[in-house]
């Protein structure tokens, strides 16, 4: 490099006068990241009611993708046992993703770059933030939702749940069925076009499956009480496990001190699994991250100027600039950044959020309505509560709309018992099954879109050429899975490591995107005090959740 100088320190003040040149793009952050290139924002869409569907970006793909492990495997694994009661570590969780999502998104908008690409601008260098990510990323390597999505295929095979870690053929059948999967989820990240084109296909088929069986079940098959736990479960803020002799008893931490003046003696049994629910409520962990390299490849703010990552199959024509592009701040241009940070915002809170809170409350309606309180899941989350949905549609309760109506005599009974059990099983596959590929897709696309843009290798690349180093990386990506698929037997073990890890990425990601927007972005475009706040609150809650964890895994906070 000709600069003597390889770091230029964030300005409080924004870009230097340096970096005003009216030819130049400004050029905050380390210099071993490229400048910006230089570009004029487009204006935002004007928001209608009646063309709502067509405005929907980034939420619908990252909040179909939120109803996954966390919604299927935690939430129901909690309930079960507790209730609805502790459903608002989730609310929390989605609250905190929320204000994250759009605060990534806010750098999108400006640079056209996600947000990891921003994160790698900031000194001392590339390099200590790959270090840095790379074990924060963990969690998202561990494939524990593929290997849950196949124990509901193993059920569906052996008509009964697998015993993986006592039968020698059960256990050959779960990893041939985890590794046919795993492979088979990489298909629409290679065919297609443009990736994200096909992932928001796969995502819309899902929320209209998913949430359209499970409001069948829940509307005919549960009762009104059953939907009043899961709704104020979700607002029960500072209720915990606590000792006693059912095993299964709440106490709110709030009312506690007040009327007694001290905390209850809470039960940590089941805290890795409370913590993993909370950790991927929404999304969770660094895989939240993906919004702002949707918001691009949507075309939302400069993300216009830079284009998107291609399919290796069917995406010719479609490139992805190396570096961001940003625009001139003035009146005009602040006028229009202000609409499409009001489209991002619409997006988040609509879409992601309302996605998020229906993705927690309806597979909890499942256990919380169909399975006996204190009911332990263990591995076989999904196939538990299939069992659960078996036993209550052949013998629906008086209480239900189903019995209430007299559709009882056509659509209940063993008969339906069984179709309804399978496809209860098929919905959890399903889930599972796109939320590993959202997943996989997450973590491939962040480390290519950082390298693509840090590289001096990369970066004398044809710009069509991405796709080719997307393809390399996910096949190095999938190997270390199937690597992992065949270590672990337990799904649950690999949950409660990966979700720790989680809730550790996710703290240290929301402090490290105020630094990001508070130094890269010019003053008029950054947040205001009260949101940096909130981040760094969401921040304090997932290191408290984290920190919890590892004690009680350790031994040193209750049993392991």
């Amino acid at each position: 490099m000709k600069d003597a100088n390889l770091y230029a320190a964030p300005s409080a003040d924004g870009p230097t006068a340096a970096d005003l040149d009216a030819t130049l793009a400004p050029y905050p952050g380390t210099r071993w990241m490229p400048r910006w290139d230089l570009g004029e924002l487009i204006n935002a869409p004007r928001f209608e009611w009646r063309n709502l569907l067509a405005m929907i970006g980034p939420g619908l793909v990252m909040g179909a993708a939120a109803i996954g492990g966390g919604e299927w495997l935690a939430g129901p694994a909690v309930t079960a046992k507790y209730g609805g009661a502790l459903l608002w570590v989730a609310t929390v969780s989605i609250f905190f993703q929320v204000i994250y999502n759009i605060e990534i998104s806010r750098y999108t908008l400006y640079t056209g770059e996600p947000i990891f690409t921003g994160k790698f601008r900031l000194p001392p260098h590339p390099m200590f933030w790959v270090l840095v990510y790379l074990c924060l990323d963990w969690g998202s390597v561990a494939p524990y939702l593929a290997s849950s999505a196949a124990i509901t295929v193993d059920a569906a095979i052996l008509q009964r749940l697998p015993e993986i870690a006592t039968n020698s053929s059960d256990w050959w059948l779960h990893k041939i069925v985890c590794t046919s999967l795993y492979l088979l989820i990489m298909v629409p990240l290679i065919f297609g076009g443009k990736i994200y084109n096909s992932l928001r296909i796969v995502m819309s088929i899902k929320l209209i499956v998913v949430i359209g069986f499970l409001l069948t079940l829940g509307i005919f098959f549960a009762s009104p009480a059953d939907w009043w736990e899961i709704f104020t479960g979700l607002f029960k803020f500072g209720t915990l496990p606590v000792q006693s002799t059912s095993g299964y008893a709440t106490e709110n931490i709030f009312t506690s001190l007040f009327q007694h003046g001290k905390l209850p003696e809470i039960d940590f049994a089941l805290f890795g699994v409370i913590a993993g629910l909370a950790s991927i409520a929404g999304n969770g962990g660094l895989t939240n991250t993906p919004i702002s390299n949707f918001t691009r490849d949507q075309g939302w703010g400069m993300g216009d100027k830079v284009g998107a990552i291609p399919s290796v199959f069917g995406g010719h024509g479609i490139t992805l600039s190396h570096v961001g592009c940003v625009f001139r701040v003035n009146p005009k241009s602040l006028e229009r950044w202000k609409g499409w940070y009001r489209h991002v915002v619409r997006d988040q809170l609509l879409v992601w959020m309302g996605a998020c809170l229906i993705g927690v409350s309806l597979p909890s309606i499942l256990s919380v309505g169909f399975l006996p309180r204190g009911t332990e899941v263990g591995d076989n989350t999904a196939a538990v509560t299939a069992g659960g949905v078996q036993d209550r549609v052949t013998n629906p309760p008086p209480g239900v709309l189903i019995s209430q109506t007299g559709l009882s005599r056509w659509f209940a009974g063993e008969q339906w018992g069984r179709v309804f059990w399978g496809l209860t099983l098929f919905c959890g596959f399903l889930v599972l099954i796109t939320s590993q590929t959202s997943t996989m897709d997450g973590f491939v696309r962040r480390w290519v879109d950082v390298f693509w843009t840090a590289s001096a290798t990369l970066r004398e690349m044809d710009t069509s050429k991405i796709r080719d180093v997307y393809f390399i990386v996910l096949c190095v990506y999938a190997g270390f899975g199937l690597a992992l698929l065949w270590i672990f037997d337990s799904p649950l073990g690999i949950f409660k490591l990966s979700t720790t890890f989680y809730n550790v990425a996710f703290g240290f990601s929301s402090c490290h995107t105020v630094c990001v927007n508070s130094f890269l972005l010019p003053r008029e475009l950054r947040p205001a005090w009260w949101i940096r706040c909130l981040m760094i609150l969401g921040a304090v809650y997932f290191f408290l959740l984290a920190t919890l964890t590892a004690l009680q895994h350790f031994g040193q906070l209750g049993p392991k």
